[in-house]
């Protein structure tokens, strides 16, 4: 069972990257957010869920070991399967966690592969297993009224998603466009 790769990356795709340790290339799927975050010819080094069933082995790859518990929480909730986690964790983790200590099914189910069965499920399996830590807690109202596409826009550009968040989190209630608070957190930075 591979639990840790390190290596560098020879190729990006839409859903991973294809990792060299050596001699050996590894196709491992990751987020949305380490994917955007990362360049071909980078060394780099992930935490490993392998996932190993009769006819497939894959591998998804983690910069964190807390991203991968969460993951495999995740797969083992009925009905959830790895893609699926994985379209969950491209959701930023402090709306996923608003959503599920709130009970906000509607949103869960705005997730690629997930029904209001599911949604429901996820609520009952992780409600008392989910915790907002203190970062999260501070910029949760920024996560909750931010538009994706700028934190992913300002993260592009090389910023750290706590430095954005922080930045953020006194933006003027005025400023509602995208270019606006893009250009705010430039300012200020």
């Amino acid at each position: 069972m591979i639990a840790h790769l390190k290596g560098t990356i020879l190729k990006k795709t839409e859903k991973g990257i294809v990792l060299s340790t050596g001699d050996i290339g590894y196709f491992v799927f990751i987020t949305k957010y380490i994917l955007a975050e990362t360049k071909e010819e980078q060394l780099i080094e992930f935490f490993i869920h392998h996932h190993i069933r009769e006819d497939l082995s894959t591998l998804y790859g983690f910069s964190d070991y807390e991203d991968l518990e969460f993951f495999k929480i995740l797969i083992g909730i009925s009905g959830i399967g790895p893609k699926v986690a994985m379209e969950i964790l491209n959701i930023p983790s402090a709306k996923m966690k608003n959503a599920i200590i709130n009970e906000d099914t509607a949103f869960i189910c705005k997730i690629p592969g997930i029904g209001q069965k599911t949604a429901k499920r996820i609520v009952l399996e992780l409600k008392g297993k989910v915790t907002v830590d203190v970062l999260e807690r501070e910029h949760g109202a920024v996560y909750q009224n931010m538009n994706e596409d700028i934190i992913d826009a300002l993260m592009k550009l090389g910023f750290q998603k706590h430095h954005i968040l922080k930045t953020l989190k006194d933006l003027p209630e005025t400023m509602k466009e995208d270019e606006e608070i893009i250009g705010y957190f430039l300012k200020h930075n």
